[in-house]
């Protein structure tokens, strides 16, 4: 799929969800809900493609596998809580969204306290 196949699919189905509002606005939520699990399951297939480039640039320059694994852990964590907190939204449950959003912001900052205790640690030994 291209980046046209995912604009295709998703308009048609904000369009059916659309048309269908008038009979149950239940059943749009439920095309656009199967219509973003498609493009989420298409966009975690691509992150193959990701991982390899990544885990190449890893070997080359010599990073850390931490760093890495927790760069991965944030977009990771985004995308999710991104996609969860637009059906929530778009259901008209926009507080749960924001709540959803929230946790994945505590997330981040937690998966990154090693990194950041790293930091700390290379500042400390310049300043020694």
């Amino acid at each position: 799929m291209s980046i046209l196949t995912v604009s295709v699919l998703g308009i048609t189905a904000v369009l059916l969800a659309v048309q269908l509002k008038g009979k149950g606005s239940e059943y749009g939520t439920y095309i656009v809900m199967a219509a973003g699990l498609c493009l989420f399951f298409y966009a975690a297939g691509k992150l193959e493609v990701i991982l390899k480039t990544l885990r190449t640039m890893e070997s080359c320059i010599g990073l850390s596998p931490v760093y890495l694994s927790a760069l991965l852990k944030m977009a990771g964590i985004t995308y999710i809580a991104e996609f969860a907190s637009g059906i929530c939204k778009d259901a008209g449950y926009g507080s749960l969204g924001t709540q959803i959003e929230i946790f994945a912001k505590l997330s981040i900052l937690a998966v990154s306290m090693p990194i950041l205790l790293a930091l700390l640690e290379t500042v400390k030994q310049f300043l020694a």
